[in-house]
């Protein structure tokens, strides 16, 4: 089968973490060192339960109020608006990703959630890596010659054993070209089929004729 990426191997595994009592300038300071925008917020046993962001701190230092309203109402925002500390500033509960998502399944999450990031725990709770808007388009955004070769390498020859030069193939911005002669007029859908699962691909262009009908 063809290997389809998940959150797991795009995801960053050594994440920079904070505890309920670091205190906000601390936790300014760390994400402004690791040039990041967000650190999970971890306690004692290792369990997720919060997050901080670059915009909540900043927020929190210049008094605006959060643009979608997630700040909540009343007591809530008085509280935040008084937080000394990562536990007492975090965003809670948090939206998580799991290492077997699939890519679009995460950033389909993403795009819900309106966040830039995910951390991702384990079956237990424990965080295990983070995954950002970035991780996944690095993924989605593949070199042409990539795509190509994992065409004619893994379709063509190891999936369909077919010669090689019978069909060539050409990729440009992601989109794949195919012209050349298979043996069975049923192996053509299959072939486009299988382009269009690969990552990278934004469309195929078949020019494809059958040596014999089924």
């Amino acid at each position: 089968m063809l290997h389809r990426h998940t959150v797991g191997d795009v995801m960053t595994e050594e994440v920079v973490t904070l505890r309920p009592t670091t205190p906000l300038h601390e936790a300014a300071a760390l994400l402004d060192a690791n040039d990041i925008v967000a650190a999970p917020v971890v306690d004692d046993a290792g369990d997720l339960v919060g997050v901080v962001s670059a915009s909540d701190v900043l927020r929190h230092e210049t008094g605006t109020p959060d643009p979608q309203g997630r700040g909540g109402t009343g007591e809530h925002v008085w509280s935040k608006a008084r937080a000394q500390t990562a536990g007492e500033l975090m965003s809670s509960p948090v939206f998580t990703a799991r290492a077997d998502w699939t890519i679009p399944r995460a950033a389909r999450e993403l795009r819900r959630r309106h966040v830039k990031q995910l951390p991702v725990v384990d079956t237990d709770g424990l965080l295990t890596g983070i995954v950002t808007r970035s991780d996944l388009l690095d993924v989605s955004i593949r070199p042409d010659a990539e795509i190509r070769g994992q065409v004619e390498q893994d379709i063509l020859g190891r999936m369909l054993g077919l010669d090689e030069g019978s069909v060539t193939v050409e990729a440009r911005d992601g989109v794949v070209t195919l012209r050349g002669q298979v043996p069975q007029t049923r192996l053509v859908p299959v072939i486009v089929g299988l382009c269009q699962g690969l990552e990278g691909v934004v469309d195929v262009d078949a020019h494809l004729s059958g040596g014999r009908a089924d």
